[in-house]
């Protein structure tokens, strides 16, 4: 799995803050050796992502847990369907529920929030685009699981890909010398992303050899030529539309030509799904 030290260290957080030096509740009163199944169900209509997750969660506290998922990451479920059932010892499976549920109801509610998105873009050669704005230490998870909903990853930080915006534009004293800069400071290969608001901007990251450009809040008809005008350079530039990206203006975004739109409500807003969690003694 991909960045998966950073998953076991979000796991262990999870434990440490949640757990700590024990489950005193369920240590005074079920025994260790008791064996049970907890089924997690459905309560809404929504994408399912972040099963490996929760199989790692209960793992770390059991190590043959047997984890039975009904679904894959990406699937569609229904209110009432019963996504997966673990079976473990009681006390493993209320120490893991809250963690677990915690991890996977927020991964869920993302997948379902970009699937909203995805569909809109249906029939268009635009792709939805995730960003930074996640919540800290959750970035891979979140990122996970806009992929689930169907969305494209950008950036995971600041270390593997190039962004160039208004700031860094300004104290390098110009789109050009930006691009200058950072091209010689980077290995080759690392892609440089640059910000631009109006055509000129767009004419001059084009020239300064950008491989993608971003149109920071432009409008429809802006964007609509600044695209033409880099199809026309017959350069592979990709370009990224961004800014109070909302579900209505999808459509006529993706018609202006953009090959990407980046939402950051995919994961800055996040509605956990209802799901629940049943425990039955075996």
């Amino acid at each position: 799995m991909q960045y998966e030290n950073l998953i076991n260290k979000l796991i262990d957080l999870g434990i440490e803050e949640d757990i700590n030096t024990g489950d005193i509740t369920t240590e005074s009163i079920i025994p260790e050796s008791m064996n049970a199944v907890a089924t997690m169900t459905a309560k809404q209509d929504g994408v399912i992502s972040g099963l490996e997750i929760v199989k790692l969660v209960y793992e770390r506290f059991q190590k043959d847990t047997v984890f039975i998922p009904y679904f894959k990451n990406g699937d569609s479920v229904k209110k009432g369907d019963v996504i997966l059932k673990v079976e473990a010892t009681y006390p493993t499976l209320l120490r893991g529920e809250r963690l677990s549920l915690n991890i996977f109801q927020r991964m869920c509610g993302i997948a379902t929030e970009t699937a909203k998105y995805v569909k809109e873009l249906v029939g268009t050669s635009t792709e939805l685009l995730d960003t930074r704005k996640t919540a800290p230490g959750l970035r891979v998870l979140d990122k996970m699981a806009v992929k689930d909903g169907g969305g494209t990853n950008h950036r995971m930080g600041l270390y593997d890909m190039a962004m160039i915006k208004d700031n860094h534009i300004k104290m390098a004293g110009g789109i050009t010398k930006a691009v200058e800069q950072v091209r010689a400071n980077i290995p080759a290969g690392v892609k440089i992303e640059v910000e631009a608001t109006n055509l000129a901007e767009v004419q001059e990251a084009v020239a300064a050899g950008a491989d993608i450009i971003m149109f920071d809040n432009m409008t429809n008809d802006a964007m609509t030529e600044a695209a033409a005008y880099i199809k026309s350079t017959g350069k592979p530039i990709k370009t990224e539309a961004s800014g109070n990206m909302s579900i209505p203006r999808l459509k006529e975004v993706a018609a202006t030509g953009v090959d990407y739109i980046s939402v950051g409500a995919l994961t800055h807003t996040v509605k956990a799904m209802d799901i629940s969690m049943n425990i039955q003694v075996e």
